[in-house]
């Protein structure tokens, strides 16, 4: 994964430390503002902070500026720098006696915005280069057992695996905290970045993102797009389960053919043999349908096109045909969905947050126009959804 903005916390409350520590008495009289500078002059700076505040900090002729690079932790490592080198979208950690609304910096530790997207546009590659993710059947020891689609994974992990976990209540990937091994439950969702075996059965785990989050696949029973509320008939549990969606949850359309394709794909059957998708090409995907990204058997040229977040895409293993199709992984490239156009009787695939027989779950990722999938036998099951929108496995410095 790349450099989170998890990471770069970690980095300025690291740097902070470090700061006040060269004068213990200091520290009560001192502030911080850590966030993304929205406008800059040669004397001041507008900070939009992480916490949803806007602060003014003061620049002096004695303000210490310096950089570091993403991802580095280790103040020892910045590079001294000049207030003339920050510009609006660079991300900041301003220190200086002041308050929640002004500060007169006495240090600015600065991470610049060209320097996070060449870091996540490199993560981004690997991710979809060399990620793969799918279902947590078992965890056994530092071993993890994955279903993605219809092949079993083997994830080893060591004491360098980097784990982070999704936070509960929240849908968005920024939110996602480090983790360990010993979060990931069975039924969990999982990515994993790391060296695979030649068929994509075992993977050499550098990083796992991990969550609990409930899989449904159903019907609509009734939809209230005012409130933002639809309630599901789950086909597994033959019950109801509302779902709230809100202006975080990542609704797309999928298109007929690309419904199609996936279809065949759960009957076992060639795109291109008979009885599969019209007008789908052999062991490929039906013309004009979106190509699915990154992993092993990918369409070449193939990308998410967006952020792990993601964190490059799931890089699930190759279908039938030698091409990948991996739902999950070309979800950001599919057309938007609007709730407003939701009606009774539609399928929907969601991803949400909720406890596990919770009768009311938040969804993170709902797909349409699965019609086709859910009438293939075991389609659902086959065809597992991301919960987050990461290009290539977690969220960016500039989310």
């Amino acid at each position: 994964m790349i450099a989170t903005k998890k990471d770069f916390l970690a980095t300025l409350f690291t740097a902070t430390a470090v700061v006040m520590s060269v004068s213990p008495s200091a520290v009560a009289q001192n502030a911080s503002a850590l966030g993304t500078v929205k406008s800059v002059s040669s004397t001041s700076l507008t900070v939009a902070t992480d916490k949803g505040a806007t602060v003014a900090v003061t620049l002096g002729d004695s303000t210490k500026v310096v950089q570091l690079a993403p991802g580095s932790t280790d103040l020892k490592t910045a590079q001294p720098s000049t207030a003339s080198e920050i510009a609006a979208g660079d991300r900041v950690l301003a220190i200086g006696p002041g308050d929640a609304s002004a500060i007169t910096a006495t240090r600015v530790v600065l991470m610049k915005s060209g320097d996070i997207a060449q870091r996540n546009a490199t993560a981004q590659a690997d991710w979809q280069r060399r990620g793969s993710g799918g279902l947590v059947s078992a965890v056994n020891g530092g071993a993890i057992t994955v279903k993605s689609g219809q092949k079993t994974v083997e994830i080893s992990t060591t004491p360098k695996t980097i784990f982070r976990r999704y936070a509960a209540d929240s849908v968005k990937f920024e939110d996602a905290k480090p983790g360990t091994l010993a979060d990931i439950k069975a039924g969990d969702q999982l990515r994993v970045r790391g060296d695979k075996n030649e068929d994509g059965t075992a993977i050499a785990a550098d990083e796992i993102v991990s969550g609990a989050f409930r899989n449904l696949a159903g019907t609509v029973t009734s939809v209230d797009a005012a409130s933002g509320k639809l309630v599901l008939k789950d086909l597994t549990s033959k019950k109801n389960v509302t779902v709230m969606v809100t202006a975080n949850s990542d609704f797309r359309e999928l298109p007929p053919q690309a419904a199609a394709m996936f279809a065949a794909r759960a009957r076992g059957q060639q795109p291109g043999a008979a009885g599969a998708a019209p007008g789908a090409q052999g062991g490929g995907a039906p013309q004009g349908a979106p190509r699915p990204a990154g992993g092993e058997g990918a369409a070449a040229g193939g990308g998410e096109g967006r952020r792990f977040g993601g964190p490059g895409g799931a890089g699930g293993p190759g279908g039938p045909g030698g091409r990948g199709m991996d739902l999950a992984s070309m979800l950001s490239r599919l057309p938007a969905g609007q709730l407003a156009t939701v009606k009774n009787g539609d399928a929907l695939m969601i991803v949400g947050t909720g406890a596990a027989n919770a009768d009311t779950v938040t969804a993170v990722t709902m797909l349409s126009g699965v019609e086709p999938i859910l009438a293939a036998p075991n389609g659902a099951s086959s065809m597992n959804l991301a919960p987050w929108s990461m290009g290539g496995g977690g969220g960016g410095d500039a989310q």
